[in-house]
């Protein structure tokens, strides 16, 4: 069921927001090279209890999951561009790493991702994370009243075909507030026009994903992490936004 928010509940969300955002900065500042994967998810979780928040994550488990998640932030490295499991592994010099953070605040849902290189980077690597937050912003601009869901999903999958991605579509945005996984599902890709005629109170999570050299995807033992058919690099960028009659507000926004 789709799920539209009054003023007053977008404004409750706010706090949810702004602490996803300041997690996934903080994290992002601090994690460098030598940087283990575990110690990422720790210190998100210790942010967690510090805030009286609660995950998203930890106890998670879809259909497409193997086992309940059991961290509570995405760690995916390099080919591995979605749900990655958080392990053992010191990050190196040039990994491209992505996060992924939801939790819940006084029972309202924030999610938001960011992509980047951890030590020196390479172009290719900054070509492929600069697509998906041009995506993103392209899709925040679509997200108003009177608009279409399609018209969403049309703006993220023309950034990506002007830069030479392709899109997969298996998974992409959807409906987020008192759950973090809502109706509707919003591709990365799609028909301009086409869908739900979006209204005010509807708030959706964005998140534009792309692979440098393909749109397949296969999953790893672990039953969670997704991984490039290829072996190439993975992006990801996220915002929770609402949409309102005075246009798009993005609750996750980072101040860097």
């Amino acid at each position: 069921m789709i799920e539209y928010l009054t003023p007053a509940e977008i404004d409750q969300m706010r706090p949810a927001g702004v602490f996803v955002a300041q997690v996934l900065a903080e994290l992002q500042a601090t994690t460098t090279v030598g940087t283990n994967l575990l110690d990422v998810d720790a210190r998100a979780h210790a942010m967690i209890r510090e805030r009286g928040a609660q995950s998203c994550y930890i106890d998670y488990h879809p259909s497409f999951g193997g086992s309940p998640f059991g961290h509570v932030i995405c760690t995916s490295v390099n080919d591995a561009v979605l749900h990655g499991l958080p392990y053992d592994y010191a990050l190196r010099d040039g990994d491209l790493l992505s996060l992924d953070f939801a939790v819940s605040v006084d029972g309202w849902v924030a999610d938001s991702a960011v992509s980047f290189v951890v030590g020196t980077p390479r172009e290719q690597d900054l070509a492929l994370i600069e697509a998906t937050r041009v995506a993103l912003d392209a899709a925040i601009g679509a997200a108003r009243v009177g608009n279409r869901l399609g018209d969403i999903s049309a703006a993220i999958g023309a950034v990506a075909r002007a830069r030479g991605y392709a899109v997969n579509t298996m998974f992409g945005g959807h409906g987020v507030g008192r759950t973090m996984h809502g109706d509707p599902h919003v591709p990365n890709n799609g028909p301009a026009g086409r869908g739900l005629r979006l209204r005010p109170g509807l708030v959706l999570a964005l998140e534009p994903w792309l692979m440098s050299g393909t749109d397949q995807i296969v999953t790893d033992p672990d039953g969670w992490t997704l991984r490039s058919v290829d072996g190439s690099r993975g992006a990801h960028s996220e915002h929770t936004v609402a949409i309102t009659a005075d246009g798009p507000l993005v609750l996750t926004a980072r101040s860097a």
